[in-house]
């Protein structure tokens, strides 16, 4: 799990964060954001040493929820296109967007047909079956004809979040017909102290706009996660290894930094 923090902004890392994600490996990228005219070089020469000692503070919140961290440092002038470029590298499962928080009693999970429910929902329960959040399922159409099929689908990923241990009476069921519906789950989120989207395949609408993920992280005053999709493409043979992946990873992270 990628988790980017603005090192040198006064950033921070909510306990509750960390804890969520004690049993999942997690890359923290502190990065700092470069004027087009600061050669990154300069800024490495002027910021690296404050920077790594302030990531290596940042980072104890991980140790002291027990989970396991590695940390890298990078100087950019574009801060998305990083995190995507290092998700990419790392092979992560999502990108947290962090925000200020302070617990999480609420997770909203927005879904939609077309992605693979299942693997949000295990994802979700990783992070949040051991606590005591109520977890909101979520789906927003234009349309009233598709209204049954988002019923079927929240039930689905219900189905898998008890199976993975999370108490079914955590869990609220909500399909809403609306004409704009990325306003009515921007709307929704800021109700909620956590937020789990999925990407989507890229179409000629978010080609030009944006993935929708991307709009509802950057429209939300809550921390979001945003689950990549090569993640939500594994079978289940696929995600199989990926938990053993992720143990190794684990066993080989412990604390490890690196810029």
């Amino acid at each position: 799990m990628l988790i980017p923090i603005e090192v040198l902004e006064g950033e921070g890392i909510p306990e509750s964060i960390a804890s969520a994600f004690e049993s999942i490996p997690v890359v923290l990228l502190g990065y700092h954001e470069l004027p087009d005219q600061t050669p990154p070089e300069q800024a490495r020469t002027q910021f690296e040493e404050r920077a790594t000692a302030k990531l290596d503070e940042l980072a104890a919140a991980f140790e002291d929820a027990g989970g396991t961290w590695t940390t890298r440092l990078v100087f950019t002038r574009d801060a998305l296109q990083t995190f995507e470029r290092i998700a990419v590298e790392l092979e992560c499962d999502g990108v947290v967007l962090l925000n200020p928080i302070r617990a999480i009693d609420r997770v909203l999970v927005p879904l939609r047909s077309g992605v693979n429910v299942s693997n949000i929902a295990e994802l979700v329960s990783r992070a949040f079956g051991d606590g005591d959040a109520e977890v909101t399922l979520l789906h927003v159409t234009s349309e009233e004809s598709d209204a049954d099929a988002g019923r079927e689908l929240l039930e689905e990923a219900a189905e898998t979040l008890v199976e993975n241990g999370v108490d079914p009476e955590r869990l609220l069921e909500s399909v809403v017909v609306d004409d704009a519906p990325l306003e009515t789950i921007v709307e929704v989120a800021d109700d909620h102290d956590f937020v789990v989207v999925g990407e989507s395949k890229p179409s000629i609408q978010d080609r030009i706009f944006g993935d929708p993920s991307e709009r509802i992280a950057t429209r939300t005053v809550s921390p979001v996660l945003i689950v990549r999709q090569r993640f939500l493409e594994m079978d289940d043979d696929d995600r199989e290894d990926r938990v053993e992946t992720l143990e190794e990873t684990a066993d080989e992270f412990s604390g490890d930094s690196s810029s």
